[in-house]
């Protein structure tokens, strides 16, 4: 080891510099969820660390970044300390570093033969602990010792099992740890950022941020509507008689635990490099972001006599993918109109090849986003695909930038409509409050066609451009009017296409209940959301009569959603709606949630001791009941748990039937068993 003395001053001011930078990046990743650095910045980091650790043993500190893992976590959250460490896999960035680690291997274990590689998820690593086949705790990574526990939000998740469903041989311990990734898939990453610039909000940067933000959220509720999704691919201890990886990815499927299907077997190095081919392009079709592709030792026995170095076990490898980004020049920047009036600045760039597709454009999501890039016109930028989606700048190549650049400026009036751009506080976004706004009135019919909406096949841009031009649609109603003949004469149409296009139209007057409340682009309210209020209400008629309180009951709605949509119904929404009707639409009826509590009312108060309120919420509606937040005569019953407030006094006035914990969880096994008291009292 080099003397103290030996270690250059530069080497140690640098390292420390990393130090400082790579915490701060840490925290920024796993605590506040709002990253700074790419994947690829934050590598380089930490590899130089590294290096320069390697070369000076001295400079190596117990809490350097380069030995822990990810960072301690958020103050609102409890600690869970984990049964055993969750390390990170050590990271390899070209394929000679993959030959290096089969090398290791052979030579500390010459009869390993067998390995497997799986997709490495680009999401948030999560742990579940079953007990007697029962989760009762889910933890985030943290700092690999300690995680965050975030039980109440996980059990919101659809793919996870309350409970394991051991089948055939496999035989469970009383106490099992899950290890899996909770990821946002990129179709559900687009329609969150599509709310989230309806509401004003700032867009999240990819999937993975998205699925750590939703799942630390404090209220589950939030997390239950993102639509989060979850692969496991780790249970400790195994299952009697599961000896490798293969038959361990297998049992979690047996237990019903979701695993990624694209797991392989490979024997060498070669073979690796096959599926690290493979899999470099073929990722972007899936529905959800990977980058890169983990090598595992199969035989569990030989990974526990290899073990483990510093924070990497020695048994695996993670090739990381290269980033997929390219430099081009920023043309132009415009701003775009949205169907809500939102303002987007958008960077107009020479066409350049990222990620296998031509991007021409990136969206600059809003001016405070913009003024933070610093992203001027005349620009040379990085453009990558956030979540191998969105066009995105990653960096304005300031070296490059021409002189007289100037800064971009908001401008102040629509540049549609000539209208004033407005920003509300607590946004971060402009908008145009002109409802006769041109750019709106075709967002909103681009999207009330949509595929979300009422998914006529033919009506794209360029149609309805020519139809709002030729001013044969001035109202959404105007579409279901149309004829062949009226078709025809546009640009690109003959008699044929003509009546196909007219013919489509006219098969999609009776559309879903759910569809057509999409398509009506109501603030707030997604295909989710638009789903729940029609299995809910059944008919569109019910719902216009419910109230914003009756609408905000709807469990999965809540109090911002609900009177957005009750006062949306109620006032230019409605002139839409009836237009509609009057043009021959038909809503069709949903099926109302079923269930032996259909219709009844289930107000909870105070603390659960078994259950969380988002699971005893969830049991409610599964029996096809409501969790209201009020209690009133037509409340079926209270539930008081432990430190009630003053709704179980409102319901002992009005004569509510109130049960207690075990009396609510007996009914929940026996929901055909009347309650002694129930329907005694009449209506408010």
């Amino acid at each position: 080891m080099a003397p103290e003395a030996a270690v250059p001053p530069e080497a140690r001011r640098r390292a420390g510099r990393l130090r400082e930078e790579l915490h701060h990046a840490n925290y920024l990743y796993h605590v506040l969820d709002a990253p700074e650095l790419s994947d690829d910045a934050y590598d380089r980091l930490l590899r130089e660390l590294e290096e320069l650790e390697a070369r000076h043993p001295r400079l190596r500190t117990k809490d350097s970044p380069t030995r822990t893992v990810g960072a301690r976590g958020a103050a609102f959250f409890r600690k869970w300390r984990h049964h055993t460490p969750m390390l990170s896999l050590q990271d390899a960035f070209d394929l000679a570093e993959v030959d290096q680690f089969f090398a290791r291997v052979e030579r500390l274990l010459p009869e390993v033969r067998d390995f497997v590689s799986e997709l490495k998820i680009d999401g948030l690593a999560i742990s579940l602990t079953y007990e007697a086949g029962r989760l009762t705790r889910a933890a985030t990574r943290g700092d690999g010792v300690t995680g965050e526990d975030v039980t109440a939000n996980v059990r919101t998740l659809q793919d996870v099992p309350a409970e394991l469903s051991p089948t055939g041989p496999v035989r469970l311990p009383p106490l099992v740890e899950v290890r899996g990734e909770v990821y946002l898939p990129r179709s559900a990453f687009l329609r969150l950022n599509e709310a989230q610039d309806a509401a004003g909000q700032p867009p999240y940067a990819n999937p993975r941020n998205a699925a750590a933000g939703s799942l630390r959220q404090q209220d589950p509720r939030v997390t239950a509507a993102r639509g989060l999704r979850t692969w496991t691919y780790q249970v400790d201890p195994p299952p009697d008689g599961v000896e490798t990886q293969s038959a361990a990815l297998h049992a979690l499927r047996t237990l019903g635990l979701p695993v990624e299907p694209h797991s392989a077997r490979v024997s060498d190095a070669a073979q690796a490099h096959a599926q690290i081919a493979r899999w470099h392009e073929a990722r972007h079709g899936l529905d959800y972001d990977t980058d890169g592709l983990v090598i595992k030792v199969d035989r569990l026995r030989d990974r526990a006599e290899l073990g483990a170095v510093s924070r990497h076990p020695r048994w695996a490898i993670a090739y990381k993918f290269p980033p997929e980004a390219s430099v081009t020049q920023v043309v132009a920047i415009d701003v775009h109109i949205g169907r809500t009036g939102v303002a987007t600045p958008v960077a107009q760039l020479r066409p350049v090849a990222v990620a296998g597709s031509t991007v021409q454009h990136a969206t600059l999501h809003n001016e405070d986003e913009v003024a933070r890039k610093d992203v001027r016109v005349g620009d040379t930028v990085r453009v990558h695909k956030a979540g191998d989606v969105i066009p995105e700048i990653e960096q304005v190549l300031l070296e490059l930038r021409p002189a007289g650049a100037a800064p971009f400026r908001m401008p102040e009036r629509c540049p549609e409509c000539d209208h004033e751009l407005v920003r509300e506080a607590g946004e971060v976004a402009r908008r145009c409050p002109n409802p006769l706004c041109p750019a709106q009135r075709r967002e909103h019919l681009l999207h009330l066609v949509g595929r979300d909406g009422f998914d006529i096949r033919g009506l794209g841009p360029s149609v309805v451009d020519q139809l709002l031009s030729r001013q044969l649609v001035r109202d959404p109603s105007d579409l279901f009017r149309l004829g062949a003949a009226d078709l025809a004469g546009l640009d690109g149409f003959a008699e044929r296409s003509a009546r196909q296009l007219a013919a489509a139209i006219g098969n999609r007057r009776r559309v879903e209940l759910a569809r057509f409340l999409t398509a009506l682009g109501i603030r707030h309210v997604g295909t989710h959301t638009a789903r729940l209020l029609a299995q809910h209400f059944g008919t569109l008629e019910r719902i216009r009569r419910a109230g914003a309180e009756a609408l905000a009951q709807v469990p999965g709605v809540g109090p911002v959603v609900g009177p957005a949509v009750a006062l949306f119904l109620s006032g230019e929404g409605a002139t839409l709606v009836d237009s509609l009707l009057g043009a021959g639409v038909e809503p069709v009826e949903a099926a109302v949630t079923s269930g032996p509590w259909r219709g009844r009312s289930v107000v909870l108060t105070g603390t659960l001791v078994a259950m969380t309120r988002a699971e005893a919420e969830s049991r409610i509606a599964a029996l096809g009941g409501t969790a209201a937040s009020s209690v009133s005569r037509k409340t079926a019953f209270v539930v008081a748990g432990a430190n009630p407030g003053t709704k179980r006094e409102r319901a002992g006035r009005l004569g509510v039937p109130i049960l207690d914990e075990e009396a609510f969880r007996d009914a929940l096994a026996h929901p055909d068993r009347p309650l002694a008291s129930e329907g005694a009292a009449g209506e408010e």
